[in-house]
């Protein structure tokens, strides 16, 4: 994966936040974790993938029964 796929994959996304609440680490320490935390992300990110909903043959073929009653129009046609 390119670094221009690593982009793309992350358009829109928010990236993670690292928050260090104890310890002094020192900036490798810092960068080494930050390059493998958003490797990390950045290949879920490309993995993940929503599942496609499954339309069984009755569900495509069945019609509904009416049409939606339409609540803009008053009872009669008419508003008088």
């Amino acid at each position: 994966m390119t670094d221009r796929d690593d982009r793309d994959a992350m358009v829109g996304a928010e990236p993670p936040t690292i928050e260090i609440t104890r310890g002094n680490a020192t900036e490798e320490e810092l960068a080494a974790l930050i390059a493998v935390v958003s490797d990390a992300y950045a290949q879920e990110a490309a993995e993940a993938v929503a599942d496609e909903p499954r339309v069984s043959a009755w569900t495509r073929t069945q019609r509904a029964l009416r049409r939606p009653l339409r609540r803009d129009i008053p009872w009669g046609r008419f508003s008088g």
